[in-house]
């Protein structure tokens, strides 16, 4: 019996957080189409579990509108670059996972040459550019809304949307060791720990680690016991904070390890983060955090002149819960000065740190509902697979 013609998947991730989403995904899919083959961008994640790459992922991984713009080009021609394989070589469903900006535009444009589109993640326009959602009618057959408040607001703007819950949620289990990560990265059993994650992109570290290393010094003098673990997504940004921690402090109690934000965060008692999905993956490691940003500065403004934020909180934890459980400390407010009493409030108040974990595990279990299984069961039935009969 001849095998069966790979089912084509056009699969495309444009950062960190992307990727893991990606991976579980592409892993979900071939649970139940083992002949699946996926082509496009991924990052080490996705390219662990097969998924194909036709440039580095790091070439899409820009934040910021200004940010964006010095970027632009390069950003134009590597999507022409991929829209244009995929009308030569068409894919049964192409999926965007994430970054709306850069992937709904390709998604729009492969749907009007009869490609069956997916995405991945709802983008925020719920939290702001709400007008964002008659493109998204137009670029997409089936959005995959990993929180549950997305799915109605989708449907209502005509958005044909489907909650499948946060892959994280399924991974990460309800519990986790402190001890059992803190052996795992070498990091002492008794002393104090904070872990301290300044974002996945050159960008964000170069606005975010000067003042987490800041805030580090400032705890250290208040607290002599204490330790500091950073996981660091890649090389270079590996070496972008070394540089700065050599500059300002390098004799500083500090752990460097090349990925594991997981086991560092899980490693640590309090835990001082960007905004972004590492709010998220704190929350299910239910670890108290406070997080801190600093856009570029043009950036900033033109947000705040356009009032383009209808959220009160920028952290998806505080998000989900309703309320500030993390305190955010945003670009002027994002100093050492503010940073380093409200990380060491947690370490002397272990009722309010009991109060924010019961939380967390709250919505932890909200979001678990196997979100693999239930995305890649919502991208077989939208191309109408079936299963050979064995």
């Amino acid at each position: 019996m001849e095998a069966p013609e790979p089912l084509l998947i056009g699969l495309v991730a444009n950062e960190p957080s992307g990727d893991l989403l990606g991976a579980a995904l592409a892993r979900a899919i071939r649970a139940q189409c083992p002949e699946a083959r996926f082509v496009g961008v991924a990052g080490p994640r996705m390219r662990e579990v097969g998924c194909e790459t036709l440039f580095d992922m790091e070439r899409l991984s820009v934040m910021g509108l200004t940010e964006v713009l010095a970027h632009l080009p390069e950003l134009l021609g590597l999507r022409r670059r991929l829209r244009e394989h995929f009308i030569a070589h068409p894919p049964a469903v192409f999926i965007g996972v994430d970054a709306p900006d850069f992937n709904l535009g390709l998604e729009r444009q492969l749907r009007e040459r009869g490609i069956k589109t997916v995405h991945l993640v709802s983008p925020t326009v719920w939290a702001w550019r709400a007008g964002r959602v008659k493109g998204i009618r137009r670029a997409v057959d089936r959005m995959l809304c990993i929180f549950p408040f997305e799915e109605d607001f989708l449907r209502q703007h005509g958005v044909p949307a489907t909650y499948v819950g946060h892959p994280l949620a399924d991974e990460i289990p309800l519990a986790v060791d402190r001890a059992e990560a803190r052996a795992a990265l070498g990091l002492p059993a008794d002393a104090p720990i904070i872990a301290l994650l300044p974002g996945s992109r050159a960008g964000e570290m170069r606005r975010l680690a000067a003042p987490f290393i800041g805030t580090a010094r400032r705890c250290l003098q208040s607290r002599p016991e204490l330790r500091f673990v950073v996981p660091l997504v890649n090389a270079r940004l590996r070496a972008l904070f070394e540089a700065e921690l050599q500059r300002l402090d390098p004799d500083l109690p500090m752990t460097l390890v090349d990925g594991h934000s997981r086991e560092a965060i899980a490693a640590a008692d309090v835990v001082l983060t960007a905004s972004g999905t590492a709010t998220l993956e704190t929350l299910l490691l239910k670890r108290p955090m406070v997080v801190a940003y600093r856009l570029h500065p043009l950036t900033y403004h033109l947000v705040k002149w356009l009032k383009l934020v209808k959220v009160p909180y920028v952290a998806m934890a505080n998000l989900l819960a309703g309320r500030a459980l993390a305190p955010e400390f945003l670009q002027d407010d994002c100093r050492p000065e503010r940073l380093a009493p409200a990380l060491l409030a947690y370490l002397d108040d272990p009722e309010r740190v009991a109060e924010i974990q019961a939380e967390y595990d709250r919505i932890h279990r909200e979001l678990r509902r196997d979100a693999a299984a239930s995305a890649a069961q919502a991208v077989l039935e939208l191309i109408d697979y079936r299963l050979s009969p064995s």
